[in-house]
């Protein structure tokens, strides 16, 4: 079983930046891949970014490439996710996500373990 824990979130103006993490119980968490996932009010949930338990790949959602970016301490048990040039249609509750097979995935449906989120806003 693995916990995950997100915290970082918060309210920041258009252009600013913010740091998520997403701490992760667990001694298997290194094997794992990992992946954020956000959710807008009436909203489904969507993708945002993911990476393999090596670090060596990652995986963005074209809306925030190049402005976000994933990495992991497997030392730590510890995922971020820094988001630079915050635009207002990245409000969003954030959520991290666990993957045991390890694959890189944009789907939901393959990762089994979730936290409870953290709450981004980002004002105009």
């Amino acid at each position: 079983q693995v916990q995950l824990v997100e915290s970082g979130g918060g309210l920041v103006q258009a252009g600013g930046s913010l740091r998520l993490s997403c701490a992760a119980s667990g001694r298997t968490f290194s094997s794992y891949a990992m992946g954020w996932f956000r959710q807008a009010p009436g909203k489904e949930r969507e993708f945002v970014a993911a990476i393999r338990w090596s670090s060596t790949k990652t995986y963005y959602k074209d809306s925030v490439k190049g402005r976000f970016t994933i990495s992991r301490d497997n030392n730590k048990n510890t995922v971020y996710l820094q988001m630079n040039s915050l635009k207002p249609e990245d409000t969003a509750v954030y959520h991290c996500a666990a993957d045991k097979s390890g694959r890189l995935a944009a789907s939901e449906g393959w990762y089994d373990y979730w936290g409870q989120g953290t709450q981004v806003t980002v004002s105009s």
